[in-house]
C-alpha cells in the first residue's frame, strides 16, 4: 500500500508540474523491481511490433504513445493501456494479426467506433480498429432484402444506402451517425425502433468471423460453416444443459446479458450467428456480416404525449404497443431544458411515440387512435409532429441525453447503470424503486430511454474519483443488481455486460448458469486470447477506473473553467466518449472540422480529449506539457469551438488548446506564425500608422518578395496576402466626424430614414480585422444602425479582444492587451451601452476568453454581458426599425463561433425582414484566423472549406448573394474559389442607398 501511494504521489507530482517523472522517485524503495518489469514489458512490446509489421508490411501498426493514447478508453467509465493498436485491411491482415499474437501470448480485442459504456472496446493487448479500412458496404440487394458490410460500417452510411430502396437497417442506437455494424454486432445493440424492428440479432443473417486460433467460420442458423469439432462440442455441451438453457433465462425483449446460449436450442433453430451477437468480442473477430433490412414506411407522424410524472409515463408504455408503434421513449422533465419544455404538451414527463402509415394521412390517422387511447389512460395532452426537421428536433433532445445527463448541475455523472432492461409492465414500479435506491445512496440520476421495450438509460453522479465514493459505487450496483433481477429484468439491457456488469451476472443467473457461460467461451477461444475481463471470469467492476491516475488536486492552469469549479482535469473529464465528434455527415453540425478532413481520431474531439487525460495521468504520455504526441493532435484543431456548442456535454477543445499551448511554449521559441499572425493587431496597427500600405500592399503582390515574407513569417506558401485597407475604419469614422455638417446627428450621420435621430446610444467595436482588413463592413454597420435610429460611437483608443494571441496561446500577452482594452472600455460599461461586435470570432471572445482570463477584473464579465453581434443590437435597440429590402436568395456560411457562442437567431430574423431567403451553410470556413494562414495546414483548410461551404456556394443561382460575416470566411471564399461575399451590414447597407436613389429620382 506504502509503495501504490508513493508511486500516486509521484504521478500526481508529475502531472501537475506537467513534465518527466522525477528518477528519484521512479526509483523509490520497492520500485526497481516494478522498473524491472516495465523494461522487460517494453522489450515484448518492441518485439510484438516488429513480428506485426513483418507479417503486415502494408498495414498500419502503430505502437508510439500518442496512438495507444487514444484506444485506453472507450465511453464507459474505464480505462485499460493497449500495446499496440493494427488497423486491418481485409481478413488475411486479421488472420496474420492473430497468429503473430497467438504465438506471443497477447490478447486482442476487436473496436469499432469506440462508444461502448460498459468496458468491453478497451483492453490491454493489440486493439483491432475496424473504423480505418475495413468499412465498406460490399452490397445492398433489395431482392433478398439483406446488405454485405464489413464491421467498420458506421450504421447511418448502411442506412443512406438501402434508402434508396426503400429498406433501413431497424436498430438505431443513438450514436447512429459514428457507432459501427461491428461494435453493434458485438453489444447486440438495438436503438429506439426496437419496439417495431428488434435488436441486432434479430437483424443478423450470416456472420464471418476468425476465431483466435485462426479458424475460419460462417456462423448461421444450423451451424453448417462452423469446423466440426467446435460445432460438436457445443452441441454437446447444449445437450447435456437443455433444462437450465429452457428455464434460466428470463423472457423480456432487451435481454442482452451474458451469452444467448438458449439460440443453440433446437427449437429456435441453433442460430450460431445470434449466439454471436453481442458475444462483445470473446467469441471471434468478426470480418464480414450479412444483415437484414426492413421496409421504411411512407410516412411517420411523431406523436408526443405529455404524462404527470415519469412513472405515469412507463405504466402507459406498454399499454400503446398494441397500436403498433415504430418508437416508444420516455424522460422526465428533468432532462429537458425550460426552452425545450415551453413546447412540449403538459406534464412532467413525455413519451415519443412514432407511428408509421404508407402515407402522411394513414399515419396520421394512427397517431390519433393512439393519442386517444393514451388520453383514456391518463395522458395529460398530446402533439402531433408532422415535418421531419420538427422532428429530429425534438429527438435531438432525446439523442444527446447520454451526454447531456453526464453534467448535473454542479456535479458529474457516469455510466455504468446505463441500460438495465425489465418486463415493460414492470417498468412503472422498477422505476419508483430505482428512484427511491438512489435516495438512499444519496446520489443522483436522471432516467430516460425505451420504455416500451423496459430498457432504462441513467447516468448517476458517483464519485470515482475517492476511495469512500467507489465503495459506494460498488455497494450500490450490488443493491441495483438484485432489484433489477427482483422485477424479472437484465443487468444489461442495450450496450452489454463488458467490466461494468460482468461481475455481477451470477445474481441474475446464478452461479452454474455463469460456469456454462464460461465453458462456453472456452470452447471458442481455449488460450482466452480474445477481450479477455469480459464476462467470463471478468475484472471487479471498480476495477481499471479511467480516473485512478488523474491528478486528485487541480492542475495550476491560466484559464478560469468557471463550469468545472476551475478544475482543468475536471473539464477534460467532460469527455465521456460518446463521440458525437466523430459524426461526418455534412450539414449535421460544425465539429470537428479536421477529423471531417482526415478522418483520423487523433483530430476528433474526443481523440484530444483522451491525449490531454493521458497526459494528465502521465502513464502513457510522459512529458507533461511538453508532449509532442499532444501538440500534434491539437496543431490541427481550428478552435472553431463547434465542440462547445455541438458536444453533448460542451467540451471546449479551443480553450485547451490555447491552454496547452501557453504550457507548451513556455520560455521556448514559438514558431514563426505566432510571431507574425498571432500578434497581427500590432504589426496592423504599426503598418497603418507608418502610412507604408500602399507600398505594403505593391509588394505583396510581388512574386518573390511575397515568397520571401512568407517564408520568413511562416505563412503557408499557397496562400495569397491580404491586401491592407488604405484607410482603417476608425480613421474613416474620425474623419466622418470631423466633416459632418452642423445639426447632423450626434454619430455624424444623416437622420433615420423616417426622421428619427438621437435614439439609443451603442458602441461600435473596431475589432482588427475590420478596422485593418476589412473597413467596409464597419462603414457599413454605421450606416444601418445610424438608420434604424441609434447614436453610434466608436472607442477613442485602439481595443482588442484578444483573439490572435489567445488562439496561440499567448496567453501573458492576451491578457495585457485585454486588462488595458478593458480600462478603455470602461466608460461606455458604465453608462451601460451595449457593444456591437462585428467580426463573430471576436464577439465570442469578448464573451467568453476575456471572463474566463480575468476572471478576478468584474468589468471583463460586464463587457462579455454587454457584447452583441449585429443583428442582436437591431433587435433589442431597434425593434420596430424595418429593414430595406433585398429579396434575393442567399448562400455563404454563418461563423462557427457565432454558431457555437453567440447564437444565430436574430440574424436569421433580420434576413427573412430584408427578404434575404435560404440556409446558410454549417461549419467551419477552413481559414480559422491563422489557422488556414499558417504553413502545414493548407491542404487541410482547404479540406475544410470542401466539406461544406464551397459546395453550397456553386450550388447557389447566380442572383444569390454571398453572406459571410466572418473576415476568415470571406477570404477563404475568395481565395478558393474567388466568391466574393459580404458582412450583412454591407447587404443592407446598399439596400438602403439603392432604396433612397429610388427616392430622390421619384
Amino acid at each position: 500500500m506504502a509503495d501504490a501511494q508513493a508511486r500516486t504521489a509521484a504521478q500526481q507530482a508529475q502531472a501537475q508540474a506537467g513534465g518527466r517523472p522525477d528518477p528519484a522517485a521512479r526509483e523509490q524503495p520497492g520500485e526497481q523491481a516494478q522498473a524491472r518489469e516495465r523494461e522487460q514489458a517494453r522489450q515484448r512490446a518492441r518485439v510484438l511490433e516488429q513480428e506485426l509489421r513483418k507479417a503486415l508490411p502494408g498495414g498500419d501498426v502503430e505502437f508510439g504513445s500518442g496512438t495507444r493514447s487514444l484506444f485506453t478508453m472507450d465511453a464507459s467509465n474505464y480505462r485499460r493501456v493497449p500495446v499496440g493498436v493494427v488497423a486491418p485491411r481485409d481478413r488475411d491482415d486479421v488472420e496474420a494479426v492473430l497468429a503473430v499474437c497467438r504465438e506471443q501470448g497477447v490478447p486482442v480485442v476487436a473496436r469499432g467506433a469506440g462508444t461502448s459504456i460498459a468496458g468491453q472496446a478497451t483492453g490491454t493487448g493489440v486493439v483491432l480498429d475496424f473504423t480505418r479500412h475495413m468499412d465498406r458496404i460490399e452490397s445492398v440487394d433489395p431482392q433478398t432484402r439483406t446488405a454485405l458490410v464489413q464491421p467498420g460500417v458506421i450504421l447511418d452510411r448502411l442506412r443512406d444506402a438501402a434508402a434508396p430502396h426503400g429498406l433501413t437497417f431497424g436498430p438505431d442506437p443513438s450514436t447512429h451517425s459514428r457507432c459501427t455494424l461491428g461494435g453493434m454486432i458485438g453489444n447486440n445493440s438495438c436503438g429506439s425502433h426496437s419496439v417495431a424492428w428488434g435488436t441486432t440479432a434479430d437483424n443478423v443473417r450470416e456472420l464471418e468471423v476468425t476465431g483466435y486460433g485462426g479458424q475460419r467460420m460462417t456462423l448461421g442458423p444450423g451451424g453448417e460453416g462452423v469446423p466440426s469439432p467446435l460445432r460438436e462440442d457445443v452441441r454437446a455441451l447444449v445437450r447435456g444443459e437443455l433444462e437450465r438453457l429452457r428455464t434460466g433465462f428470463p423472457e423480456l425483449p432487451r435481454r442482452i446479458s451474458g451469452y444467448a446460449l438458449d439460440e443453440l436450442l433446437p427449437e429456435k433453430g441453433e442460430d450460431w450467428a445470434r449466439v454471436f451477437t453481442g458475444s462483445e468480442g470473446t467469441l471471434g473477430v468478426l470480418t464480414r456480416a450479412r444483415v437484414g433490412l426492413v421496409p421504411v414506411p411512407g410516412a411517420r407522424v411523431l406523436a408526443v404525449l405529455g404524462y404527470a410524472d415519469e412513472s405515469a409515463a412507463a405504466e402507459a408504455a406498454a399499454g400503446l404497443l398494441g397500436h403498433a408503434p415504430l418508437t416508444v421513449e420516455g424522460m422526465a422533465n428533468d432532462l429537458v431544458s425550460d426552452s425545450a419544455r415551453a413546447g412540449l404538451p403538459r406534464g412532467g414527463a413525455w413519451l415519443f411515440v412514432e407511428v408509421g402509415g404508407d402515407d402522411e394521412a394513414q399515419a396520421r390517422s394512427r397517431a390519433r387512435e393512439l393519442c386517444a387511447a393514451a388520453a383514456a389512460d391518463g395522458s395529460t395532452g398530446h402533439m402531433l409532429v408532422v415535418a421531419p426537421a420538427e422532428q429530429r428536433v425534438l429527438w435531438r433532445i432525446r439523442e444527446d441525453a447520454s451526454g447531456t445527463a453526464t453534467r448535473l448541475g454542479d456535479t458529474e455523472a457516469w455510466p455504468g447503470w446505463e441500460d438495465c432492461a425489465v418486463p415493460p409492465p414492470r417498468l412503472g414500479a422498477y422505476l419508483r424503486e430505482f428512484r427511491a435506491l438512489l435516495r438512499q445512496y444519496g446520489l443522483r440520476g436522471l432516467p430516460y430511454g425505451h420504455f416500451g421495450d423496459g430498457c432504462i438509460h441513467v447516468r448517476i453522479d458517483f464519485d470515482l474519483m475517492g476511495e469512500a465514493g467507489i465503495g459506494r459505487f460498488r455497494d450500490f450496483s450490488s443493491d441495483l443488481a438484485d432489484l433489477v433481477v427482483a422485477h424479472g429484468g437484465s443487468l444489461s439491457g442495450e450496450h452489454g455486460d463488458g467490466q461494468a456488469r460482468a461481475e455481477l451476472l451470477p445474481r441474475m443467473y446464478g452461479e452454474e448458469m455463469v460456469r456454462l457461460f464460461g465453458r462456453f467461451k472456452d470452447l471458442w477461444d481455449p488460450a482466452g486470447g480474445l477481450n479477455p475481463g469480459m464476462l467470463v471470469r471478468p475484472a471487479r467492476i471498480d476495477e481499471n477506473l479511467r480516473f485512478a491516475p488523474l491528478p486528485r488536486e487541480p492542475v495550476d492552469v491560466e484559464f478560469g473553467y468557471p463550469h468545472d469549479g476551475g478544475d482543468f482535469s475536471a473539464a477534460v473529464r467532460r469527455c465521456v466518449g460518446v463521440a458525437k465528434c466523430r459524426n461526418t455527415q455534412a450539414g449535421s453540425s460544425v465539429m470537428c472540422p479536421s477529423f471531417r478532413a482526415t478522418g483520423e481520431e487523433r483530430h476528433s474531439t474526443r481523440g484530444r480529449a483522451r491525449l490531454l487525460h493521458e497526459m494528465l495521468a502521465g502513464e502513457v504520455v510522459t512529458d507533461g506539457w511538453q508532449s509532442e504526441e499532444v501538440h500534434e493532435a491539437l496543431d490541427l484543431c481550428l478552435s472553431c469551438k463547434g465542440c462547445r456548442s455541438d458536444c453533448p456535454v460542451s467540451v471546449d477543445m479551443a480553450t485547451y488548446k490555447a491552454e496547452f499551448m501557453h504550457h507548451h511554449y513556455k520560455g521556448r521559441r514559438r514558431p514563426m506564425a505566432h510571431y507574425s499572425m498571432g500578434r497581427l493587431p500590432q504589426w496592423l496597427r504599426l503598418a497603418a500608422a507608418s502610412r507604408m500600405v500602399p507600398l505594403l500592399n505593391a509588394a505583396a503582390r510581388v512574386g518573390p518578395l511575397a515568397a520571401l515574407a512568407k517564408r520568413l513569417g511562416g505563412i503557408a506558401p499557397e496562400r495569397a496576402i491580404p491586401a491592407l485597407a488604405r484607410e482603417p475604419f476608425t480613421r474613416w469614422w474620425r474623419r466622418r466626424r470631423r466633416e459632418a455638417p452642423t445639426g447632423a446627428g450626434q454619430s455624424g450621420g444623416e437622420q433615420s430614414r423616417d426622421g428619427r435621430n438621437g435614439g439609443e446610444q451603442v458602441v461600435l467595436w473596431p475589432d482588427t480585422f475590420t478596422n485593418y482588413l476589412s473597413p467596409e463592413a464597419g462603414s457599413a454597420a454605421v450606416r444601418v444602425l445610424e438608420d434604424a435610429g441609434l447614436r453610434v460611437s466608436v472607442p477613442e483608443q485602439q481595443v482588442c479582444c484578444g483573439l490572435t494571441y489567445v488562439s496561440t496561446g499567448q496567453l501573458d500577452q492576451a491578457r495585457t492587451v485585454m486588462r488595458r482594452t478593458l480600462d478603455r472600455i470602461e466608460p461606455a460599461l458604465d453608462a451601460g451601452l451595449p457593444v456591437t461586435v462585428l467580426e463573430p470570432p471576436c464577439a465570442a471572445a469578448l464573451r467568453t476568453d476575456v471572463p474566463e482570463l480575468l476572471g478576478d477584473d468584474p468589468r471583463a464579465r460586464r463587457l462579455a454581458e454587454s457584447v452583441r453581434t449585429f443583428a442582436q443590437t437591431l433587435a433589442e435597440h431597434a425593434p420596430g426599425w424595418q429593414p430595406p429590402r433585398v429579396d434575393r436568395p442567399v448562400a455563404g456560411q454563418t461563423h462557427c463561433h457565432q454558431h457555437a457562442v453567440l447564437g444565430d437567431e436574430e440574424d436569421r430574423r433580420l434576413r427573412e425582414r430584408a427578404g434575404l431567403t435560404g440556409e446558410l451553410s454549417k461549419g467551419c470556413c477552413g481559414l480559422a484566423g491563422n489557422f488556414g494562414f499558417e504553413k502545414g495546414h493548407f491542404e487541410v483548410s482547404a479540406a475544410c472549406a470542401e466539406d461544406q461551404l464551397l459546395p453550397a456556394v456553386r450550388r447557389a443561382g447566380p442572383d444569390a448573394e454571398l453572406l459571410a460575416d466572418g473576415y476568415s470566411c470571406r477570404t477563404q471564399l475568395e481565395q478558393l474559389g474567388g466568391h466574393r461575399s459580404r458582412h450583412l451590414a454591407e447587404v443592407l447597407a446598399e439596400a438602403l442607398e439603392r432604396s433612397e436613389e429610388v427616392e430622390r429620382s421619384e
